[in-house]
């Protein structure tokens, strides 16, 4: 499936040769700019995840930048392309994510005065990391659009430069780095499969994995509710709209700029629902022991949702960023846990006599399983006034364990149910 790697020399294309807003002249301009102040993150290979997947998967962690993202990369170039009044005048970017930490940490790091506009939703724990960097944040807004629109007045009124988190050649350069450290490390891959939100990350990526070797299937991944840059290369009207565990890239609308690249290098974009983006965020904290985010999960997700897709190429995932709150971490590998059958709720009828409480007790200290929490009801069930309720936590070793649990405790005559995870 591989061709054989052209030079490097005779692919550096840039945008004016292409016809596109960039090309890899303009990346590889990028990689230099940048050079030693962003980190070549490792591509490693993941023996368990290939052994899961029947796909030899590879990881590009870009949750290991210092700002747990690759949005660094191109806040950096594109700040790096300023004049001296630009970088007097200041920049201003709407983010309320990955982009505002990026931007605000290289701007300051650059001696550039940073606004970041952040919706009044944001959780302050986002505010105050983007302050940390030494931003001035300005919350304005119940919407993203409306913050944007306030940061281009912004801009307008105070001479700042916007800076937009992927509508921009020099982010989309900057951002395709990640793609050129990866050939570099690995240059015989056959699939990259890289999350889109607005789509200057696979932009940028699209455009040295074809220059390197056009062979290379290079697919996008969206979450099922956010599905606009699936739409607009399958020029179908979508609906994006609800709460997704993959916020980062939960863009409403794609970038003019970047759907033109999308258009032309990207060879087909998948969609993934938010059990699989549960179930890799959790596969990713256990077997590879590495934190990512909703978005940074998104590739692995589209290997579990498509696996006849990818099942016996060598795949280069992007796990683009790691910014996780810890309560929604702590959720999701608990809700993944109760899926796998390693914790359960059971509901049991019991009778109003003593002793009842303790026979189930015993049954799971038979069956050497480990109850957690003990919730006692008599009066607001629909029982009768003698009948009652307990439900149980538990943790138990696998799906099989808990099984024979179930069948002991019918066993003894008790009825019970599994309070089922979503």
């Amino acid at each position: 499936m591989t061709a054989p790697l052209l030079a490097p020399e005779s692919t550096a294309a840039s945008a004016t040769t292409t016809g596109l807003p960039i090309g890899m002249a303009d990346v590889e301009a990028a990689a230099r700019a940048i050079a030693g102040q962003v980190i070549h993150t490792p591509c490693l290979r993941s023996q368990t995840l290939s052994q899961l997947t029947g796909a030899d998967v590879w990881l590009k962690f870009e949750n290991l930048q210092f700002t747990a993202a690759y949005k660094e990369r191109g806040a950096l170039n594109k700040l790096l392309s300023l004049t001296p009044a630009e970088r007097q005048r200041g920049v201003i970017a709407a983010s309320a994510g990955n982009h505002a930490q990026g931007l605000a940490y290289h701007a300051r790091r650059l001696g550039i005065p940073a606004t970041i506009v952040m919706p009044r939703f944001t959780p302050i724990v986002k505010v105050q990391q983007t302050e940390g960097h030494g931003a001035n944040v300005v919350l304005f807004g119940e919407k993203f659009e409306e913050a944007s629109a306030h940061a281009h007045e912004l801009a307008a009124k105070r001479g700042f430069v916007f800076v937009h988190p992927f509508d921009d050649p020099l982010v989309m350069a900057g951002q395709g780095t990640v793609g050129l450290e990866m050939l570099d490390d690995v240059p015989d891959f056959d699939t990259l499969v890289v999350p889109i939100g607005g789509g200057g990350l696979i932009s940028g990526v699209a455009t040295v994995a074809k220059a390197r070797n056009p062979a290379i299937d290079v697919i996008g991944v969206q979450a099922e509710l956010y599905p606009s840059m699936h739409g607009f290369l399958k020029g179908e009207s979508v609906v994006c709209d609800g709460d997704t565990l993959a916020e980062g890239i939960a863009v409403k609308t794609p970038g003019k700029l970047t759907s033109q690249v999308v258009r032309a290098l990207v060879d087909d974009i998948v969609l993934v629902g938010e059990r699989d983006l549960e179930r890799g965020v959790a596969m990713l904290l256990n077997i590879e022991k590495t934190v990512v985010e909703g978005a940074g999960a998104a590739g692995l997700a589209a290997l579990l949702a498509h696996p006849r897709r990818f099942r016996g190429t060598k795949v280069g995932l992007v796990l683009c960023g790691g910014n996780i709150d810890t309560r929604l971490l702590a959720n999701v590998l608990l809700r993944e846990l109760a899926r796998s059958g390693r914790l359960a709720r059971l509901r049991i009828r019991l009778k109003d006599r003593p002793g009842q409480l303790f026979e189930v007790a015993r049954i799971f200290d038979q069956q050497q399983v480990n109850i957690l929490e003990v919730y006692h009801q008599r009066v607001f069930t629909s029982l009768p006034a003698k009948g009652l309720i307990a439900e149980i936590e538990c943790e138990t070793r696998d799906a099989e364990h808990l099984q024979r649990l179930l069948e002991a405790l019918r066993a003894a005559a008790y009825e019970v149910r599994m309070v089922e995870a979503d």
